[in-house]
């Protein structure tokens, strides 16, 4: 059976030929999410040393992240009418309707009106997100002012980085760390052997599948474990468990790129 398959420990003759070369997964579907693996050095290396080591490399597009403590601009002004707001403006400015600069204060999580929490429980995330483009539409804000075009482009931007990273666990997972302050080191080394040794036959299992249908059931189980190990952050983050949450964030990763090279296969 190929469940048995997979999850059958290796013999230690495999594990040191295995362990003598250099394996990989490589980046693929995600390069165009906000949370993206680079796309030379995202992979995972089993080193001639023995000494397995997780040097992927991940890139944020956005450079500012603000704890959960930190408080609304109370100060905000219009930048066209100086009209005050009760609080950081997003968008538009409610006297004058006048498109807004990027206020970094107003996380992704207020774009779209959700509670701050990692389980999201919006079915119409994309459908908020669909009425933001709509708003910020090039057809929309072509009679308006050349500073205002920049402002709606910016906001543009803003809504599609918050959409990518709030619509898949394993970005939403990262971004929520960063909200209270957690940097998760991507290029910390995973030293778990079994977990590793998993992977590996995971990647042998991949390789050798003889059609769409074998592969397409190694995705399935690959999306159970992602399943199961954003279950397990979920836990950790509501507990303030950052050790564990990060711990599960890293095998979120692992299982997201043996997803990519299935699909790469398909």
């Amino acid at each position: 059976m190929l469940r048995q398959r997979l999850w059958t420990p290796l013999s230690s003759a495999v594990l040191r030929r295995a362990l003598s070369s250099t394996i990989e997964f490589s980046a693929g579907a995600q390069s165009r999410s906000r949370f993206s693996p680079c796309s030379d050095n995202s992979r995972l290396f089993f080193l001639p040393s023995g000494r397995p080591d997780f040097l992927g490399k991940f890139q944020f597009s956005g450079k500012n992240f603000l704890s959960s403590q930190t408080a609304l601009n109370l100060d905000a002004k219009c930048w066209n009418c100086n009209a005050a707001a009760e609080a950081a403006l997003f968008l538009f400015c409610p006297s004058c309707r006048c498109i807004q600069p990027v206020d970094q204060s107003v996380d992704y999580f207020q774009i779209f009106g959700l509670e701050k929490k990692y389980n999201v429980e919006d079915d119409n995330l994309e459908g908020k997100y669909k009425n933001w483009q709509k708003k910020l539409h090039p057809d929309l804000v072509h009679s308006k002012s050349e500073k205002e075009r920049e402002y709606a482009a910016e906001q543009s931007a803003r809504v599609i980085d918050a959409y990518r990273t709030l619509s898949k666990p394993l970005s939403r997972a990262i971004y929520i760390m960063k909200l209270e302050g957690v940097n998760v080191d991507e290029e910390e080394t995973i030293s778990d052997f079994e977990f590793l040794t998993e992977m590996m036959e995971i990647r042998e299992a991949v390789e050798e599948a003889a059609d769409s249908q074998a592969l397409n059931q190694i995705r399935s189980e690959m999306q159970e474990k992602v399943k199961n190990w954003s279950d397990l952050f979920a836990n950790a983050f509501q507990n303030r468990n950052f050790g564990e949450a990060v711990k599960a964030t890293r095998r979120m990763t692992y299982y997201e790129r043996a997803i990519e090279e299935i699909v790469k296969k398909l």
